[in-house]
């Protein structure tokens, strides 16, 4: 007998096992704002030496949980109440989903005798989340809660990971005796038919829900990941010998752990993959950083190169709009798509070759397979890598030119001399992050979280928070636009109180730079547009932690290194620094 069956189906209590089941999978944090639906959860994960880490707003905790997934390799779990609990996360669910991010969600729901009846914080929470996660299901008896979370886990981590929610009833998870006692509380006194008939029903329900069957002992369900053909190693290897013009481009999903594993494992075997291979390459998304400084990574011009190309592969890489939907692919290349998702293999273009695979595994295999030499591709790299250099001259121009207060070119290339190799660098804004992406390099593999595909402001706090605890050794900067950090601000007193000492730079130009830049030249109008420059470093001093302010460029520096320092110390820090504008992003495209 095991000693899970050896418990009382009356000592049973419901978050002791949801945290036996996240246990076994080496999470290491609970993310949650608390809640009394939920409170078992979090006593069972404090007391299976599960770090739980409450934050100030719902989203925050799937953000933060989303980062831990992308940073380790195993699922992010966040625990919410029931009601508006669970509906304030949507935003970060779906970014997670969009993201291809392994997330658990547990939320708490009514007590199922109550359910559909008025109770508090009651809706139909399933119709609510369902669209925006991969897999969703509602537990409804005590022994069902360790085989629907191995299920959950399995599936957020299969074929192309994405976020789980399951529902767990107030009454599933506090011990039976509690629950009983809550029934009796609400069970009519006295002896007509209907008060027994009550009585009885109740007795029955609570009996059904703590089921005789007690909980067997569960084992960790098998993740499915698609893995490729020798035969598409064999094609593809045949075209690189004839190509003169190749081009890789490798996203966020080529990251993911191809089945069991550590994520920073695959991540350096890809590295080196990439290497031998010796093809000029393009980074997005969690693959930023992959290739460090290496000279086959490129950083500018991206479209003007696909348009030369005469063989593109888009390894994890979806045709959307950040390759205009396949307009940016060059009419005679050879196409080949690596993609974990069948649909993403199809979405605005048609690809001469078809992968359905991890791309991640694939390039390990190509590359193993690969016996040619880089060299009869240097011209071709030559040119792409002059490009490049004449992009970062005409950046260098941008930091010398006079702006108000601190020009963010300039202060973006102080970044870039600041912050050290081990570190991991958050953007959460639009046209400062946007600007800083071109500067400030990730100094490895997964070293840069951002939002993603769906474009989400507000995640920078919950990533920079999962990103210091998955990385205590590492330096964790938080890049903010003015208009993104009043969404998560609040969390600078959850980085006080658990003390995590995060950095935070804010590009303060008062102003949604990236969206007036379009609207006033095409409508001559700021409305909606326009910020304070808002002291954001005294909100954050008021959370407990750390403020500076930096106005003149010849500050930067210093600024910059002394929140290197009261971090360094154990304080979080925002630097609220007040930048001026420029012509450097004329002509993006927020849309």
């Amino acid at each position: 007998m095991t000693q899970a069956e050896s418990v009382t189906t009356e000592q049973q209590h419901g978050g002791d096992l949801v945290a036996r089941v996240l246990a076994r999978h080496d999470v290491r944090f609970l993310f949650t704002l608390c809640g009394g639906h939920i409170s078992p959860i979090l006593l069972g994960c404090a007391g299976q030496g599960i770090r739980v880490v409450d934050v100030r707003h719902e989203a925050t905790a799937v953000f933060a949980a989303d980062a831990v997934a992308r940073l380790t390799g195993t699922v992010g779990v966040a625990a919410v109440t029931a009601g508006p609990g669970v509906t304030n996360t949507v935003t970060a669910l779906k970014n997670a989903q969009m993201a291809q991010s392994p997330v658990v969600l547990l939320g708490g729901a009514t007590a199922t005798v109550l359910k559909g009846r008025g109770a508090l914080q009651d809706i139909d929470q399933m119709a609510v989340v369902r669209p925006h996660v991969k897999w969703a299901t509602a537990v409804d008896q005590l022994r069902d809660i360790e085989p629907a979370l191995e299920t959950a886990i399995s599936k957020a981590r299969s074929g192309v990971p994405g976020p789980v929610f399951v529902e767990l009833p107030v009454d599933l998870l506090y011990p039976q005796a509690v629950v009983g006692e809550w029934y009796a509380a609400s069970t009519p006194r006295g002896s007509s038919l209907s008060s027994r008939l009550t009585r009885l029903y109740l007795r029955r329900h609570l009996r059904g829900l703590f089921n005789s069957n007690t909980p067997r002992e569960q084992k960790a369900r098998p993740v499915a990941v698609p893995r490729h053909d020798e035969a598409d190693v064999a094609q593809l290897t045949e075209r690189l010998a004839q190509a003169q013009r190749p081009l890789l481009l490798v996203g966020s999903q080529a990251l993911l752990p191809a089945g069991e594993g550590s994520a920073p494992d695959d991540a350096e075997a890809l590295q080196a993959a990439l290497y031998r291979l010796g093809l000029p390459t393009y980074l997005s998304g969690m693959a930023r950083g992959l290739l460090g400084r290496h000279p086959l990574h490129l950083r500018h011009l991206r479209s003007r190169a696909l348009k030369e190309a005469d063989l593109i592969i888009l390894a994890g890489v979806p045709c959307d709009f950040r390759l205009s939907y396949g307009r940016s692919l060059g009419r005679d290349a050879h196409l080949v798509m690596v993609n974990r998702s069948a649909d993403e293999l199809k979405l605005n273009c048609r690809p001469d070759q078809a992968i359905l695979a991890d791309a991640g595994g694939f390039l390990r295999a190509l590359a193993d397979g690969w016996q040619g030499s880089a060299g009869r591709w240097s011209p071709w790299i030559e040119h792409l890598q002059a490009r490049d250099a004449e992009r970062d001259a005409e950046i260098e121009a941008s930091a010398a030119q006079e702006t108000a207060y601190v020009n963010p070119v300039a202060l973006c290339r102080e970044l870039e001399r600041v912050i050290p190799e081990n570190s991991v660098i958050v953007g959460d804004g639009g046209d400062f992050v946007a600007t800083a992406s071109y500067i400030v390099r990730p100094r490895g593999p997964l070293s840069w979280l951002d939002p993603g595909v769906f474009g989400t402001l507000g995640a920078g706090a919950g990533f920079a928070l999962g990103a210091r605890l998955a990385r205590p050794d590492a330096e964790v900067w938080l890049l903010y636009g003015d208009g993104s950090a009043a969404y998560s601000l609040a969390e600078f007193d959850t980085f006080s109180r658990h003390r995590l000492p995060v950095i935070a730079v804010v590009g303060t130009d008062g102003s949604w730079a990236q969206i007036a830049r379009e609207q006033v030249a095409i409508f001559g109008s700021p409305l909606g547009t326009e910020l304070a420059r808002t002291a954001y470093h005294a909100v954050a001093e008021g959370y407990g932690g750390a403020g500076l302010l930096l106005q003149e460029p010849a500050e930067s520096e210093s600024c910059l290194r002394e929140a290197q320092r009261l971090a360094a110390a154990g304080r979080p820090v925002l630097l609220n620094a007040w930048i001026g504008a420029t012509d450097f992003r004329k002509g993006s495209v927020s849309m």
